[in-house]
């Protein structure tokens, strides 16, 4: 039990709590200092995410960038937020590691205090909340743009939110978006083979065609790599819960998509009708 003064009356938000007891610790509290600081801090990039019947699949390259450098090879962009939903960071990578920590501990901390699971619209609009938070950061270069997603128990389905970075929240009924510096390249990908009839592992494959073909355009973006065996970080939430393939299990996947673009260096066509 917490002393008297240490208890926010009314509400069961942890980002309250820690906002109001230590606000210093919040994402984007740091001191803000005058100018563009985009490049000093390595930058995570390209994020998808595709609906299928029974769930949705998120996949997340492994670059991180700091300007013109590759910062990191092997980052995870990916993470659970609960048993039942995801969140892939795009932006500054430090602040958006630190924001899915404490989005994670706010998840955990209302299911604990109303001893219920948060509803997807309630998880969706509190990550808005703490994307709001750092609009000081994100106007000076910092930004955190993160793409959620996540079964939801109520209506059994999968669904996908986006973010701008003011903490506008917009659900996707296309069944799929992608976010970060190769989201364009990918979200043109998906709209080419993406359908409401895929398969979970025909979903699986169609993400990793997607970050395929952002890596093919955007520099920022890291393509598999057969040299170290790094490969996309994919995740699948359905009614079972939260699920994140092995590295065997996406190698495999990523070694069929490489080896059928030595035939097709584009690509599977989408059918005319």
């Amino acid at each position: 039990m917490l002393p008297d003064g240490n208890r926010l009356s009314g509400s069961s938000s942890f980002a309250d709590y820690l906002a109001s007891q230590a606000p210093d610790l919040m994402p984007g509290a740091a001191t803000r200092g005058e100018g563009a600081h985009g490049d000093l801090a390595p930058h995570g990039t390209t994020i998808v995410a595709a609906t299928f019947d029974g769930g949705v699949v998120m996949a997340g390259d492994r670059r991180a960038t700091m300007g013109n450098v590759i910062a990191q090879r092997d980052i995870q962009k990916v993470f659970p937020a609960d048993e039942y939903s995801c969140i892939g960071i795009a932006g500054s990578a430090g602040l958006a590691i630190e924001l899915v920590r404490l989005f994670q501990v706010e998840l955990e901390h209302y299911e604990k205090i109303e001893g219920m699971v948060l509803s997807a619209d309630g998880k969706a609009n509190r990550l808005a909340a703490l994307i709001r938070g750092n609009l000081g950061l994100a106007m000076q270069g910092l930004a955190v743009v993160p793409l959620f997603a996540g079964f939801d128990l109520e209506t059994q389905q999968g669904r996908i939110f986006s973010y701008d970075v003011t903490g506008g929240r917009y659900e996707e009924f296309s069944g799929f978006h992608s976010v970060g510096s190769g989201s364009m390249f990918a979200r043109g990908s998906l709209k080419k083979i993406y359908g409401p009839d895929l398969t979970e592992a025909d979903c699986v494959t169609a993400t990793i065609q997607a970050l395929y073909d952002a890596a093919d355009d955007d520099s920022a973006t890291g393509g598999p790599d057969l040299t170290r065996r790094i490969f996309p970080v994919v995740a699948v939430v359905t009614a079972e819960g939260y699920r994140r393939l092995s590295d065997d299990e996406v190698g495999a996947i990523a070694d069929d998509v490489i080896g059928g673009r030595m035939a097709r260096p584009d690509g599977p066509n989408a059918p005319l009708s």
